[in-house]
């Protein structure tokens, strides 16, 4: 018999939401998750936000079960709180782990074709560039950065991911086992690309789910210049060694007659 904190096809699920100064959202986007997926568990992971953000996620997890609070000791950016979400999710038997942002970027209300998808994947990505898919509230400059910066990554690393710096993801533990997450070093945007490209290379299953993404009504962005310019130096980089790796394979596959290319 199903448990009833499982997810048909899929098992335990926990939906991580990483928080630095998301007061005014926080509250918000944990009711629209109960409210949309009612049997996933939440664990907001706040970065010792001053402006309270902790002390309400604590109120939260005080009035319903399904809540988890990780508090962390400062501001160490979004891969780090994602990281320590998924060896959170790990050692307590979740079967998957859902990224998603505090700030009503990411519908909760996709969550459940999300998790649908996940029944027959390693990994789902909300996808905002698959066909189906919406932005709203964006400028031109936003769009136009995010389409090429992807549009950049998949080209430079060779993936069939048309979103690889989206956010809104799931993935099943057993994925996240076969990559190297201890490699990860990245944040914001390029930790994104980074998840997307080793779980390519580890050949687990991806698809792309098409989302409504909505910009902030609420709070700071945090997106800046310094995370788009690492973003697009790390791909660079990622690209020139795996080419560099299939380049030796390929030398060292002639020097003994069985060439193999990725």
């Amino acid at each position: 018999m199903r448990r009833a904190d499982e997810v048909p096809g899929v098992g335990r699920v926990l939906v991580v939401i990483p928080t630095y100064n998301e007061a005014d959202n926080i509250a918000v986007i944990v009711g629209r998750v109960r409210r949309a997926a009612p049997a996933v568990q939440i664990l907001i992971a706040d970065d010792n936000s001053p402006d309270g953000t902790g002390a309400i996620a604590d109120a939260l997890a005080d009035g319903d079960a399904h809540v988890q609070v990780l508090h962390r000791q400062g501001k160490q950016g979004l891969g780090a709180a994602y990281l320590a979400g998924f060896g959170w999710a790990r050692e307590r038997g979740y079967q998957a782990v859902v990224e998603m942002d505090a700030d009503g970027s990411h519908a909760p209300e996709d969550l459940p074709a999300l998790l649908d998808a996940a029944r027959d994947a390693d990994v789902v990505i909300g996808s905002r560039w698959t066909r189906g898919a919406r932005v709203l509230n964006w400028p031109l400059r936003r769009l136009l950065l995010s389409r090429g910066g992807n549009l950049y990554a998949r080209l430079a690393l060779g993936m069939p991911v048309s979103d690889a710096t989206g956010g809104y993801r799931v993935y099943r533990i057993s994925a996240l086992d076969a990559i190297d997450l201890e490699s990860v070093t990245s944040q914001g945007y390029s930790f994104q690309v980074e998840l997307s490209r080793l779980a390519h290379r580890a050949g687990v299953r991806i698809v792309e789910v098409p989302i409504t993404f909505a910009e902030r009504e609420r709070g700071d962005s945090k997106m800046s210049p310094k995370i788009v310019v690492e973003a697009l130096w790390r791909i660079t980089a990622w690209g020139v060694r795996d080419r560099r790796q299939a380049v030796r394979r390929g030398l060292h596959g002639t020097a003994t007659g069985q060439v193999r290319w990725p």
